[in-house]
């Protein structure tokens, strides 16, 4: 009997099990959060410091997801070149992925997908303010799964407007991802990182793709 699992409620261990998913082993394998970060101009900087505080002077109540989305990611996005060519952006893409012996599928929504066609660059999940990143990774994962081009790295990113993290998937034979630590917004310069990761993973795929 097939099994069927909706993304919004699969672990990490049922990922594991059913997919073959595999913790990568390797420093180095996402060294992309780490090495050849770009700068951020004062104009940028300033940016980020608005967003933050507009952020923390909302989060005086409840924030949900449509407002983590409009006042934190649409920002961040628009700064690193992902709402402009080459790069499109989808809400609410449908995705199904199957285990090799199809019988467990696992459907879900992506919240927003930042794609360059063919492929898949940035799967993103956001996550009301008071919750945790935890479940929202193996829910990122299991799309990031769905990903047909098999070629290329699929980029994560999770959050909930205050914490930020970023997974990096390769499919090739097994599956191997990586987790980057937890970003916060509370923390010194941890939102400018996050931009200039965001800017370094587009400035990967055009000159890839150049």
């Amino acid at each position: 009997m097939v099994q069927v699992i909706q993304g919004k409620d699969i672990s990490l261990a049922q990922i594991i099990d059913e997919f073959g998913l595999q913790l990568a082993d390797d420093a180095e394998f996402f060294s992309d959060c780490k090495q050849d970060l770009p700068p951020l101009s004062e104009l940028e900087q300033q940016l980020l410091n608005e967003v933050k505080a507009e952020y923390l002077h909302l989060s005086k109540y409840p924030i949900l997801e449509p407002v983590v989305k409009m006042v934190v990611l649409s920002p961040l996005l628009r700064l690193a070149g992902f709402d402009q060519p080459p790069f499109y952006i989808a809400s609410e893409q449908e995705v199904e992925i199957s285990s090799e012996d199809e019988g467990t599928i696992v459907r879900g929504r992506i919240d927003i997908l930042v794609f360059h066609p063919p492929f898949w660059v940035l799967v993103i999940e956001a996550k009301r303010a008071q919750y945790s990143l935890v479940p929202a990774i193996p829910q990122a994962l299991a799309y990031m799964l769905g990903n047909s081009n098999t070629a290329k790295p699929t980029f994560g990113f999770v959050t909930n407007g205050q914490e930020f993290k970023f997974i990096k998937l390769i499919k090739q034979g097994t599956p191997i991802y990586a987790l980057s630590h937890t970003f916060s917004l509370d923390r010194d310069e941890d939102i400018y990182t996050v931009v200039k990761v965001l800017k370094h993973l587009a400035n990967l795929v055009q000159q890839n793709n150049s």
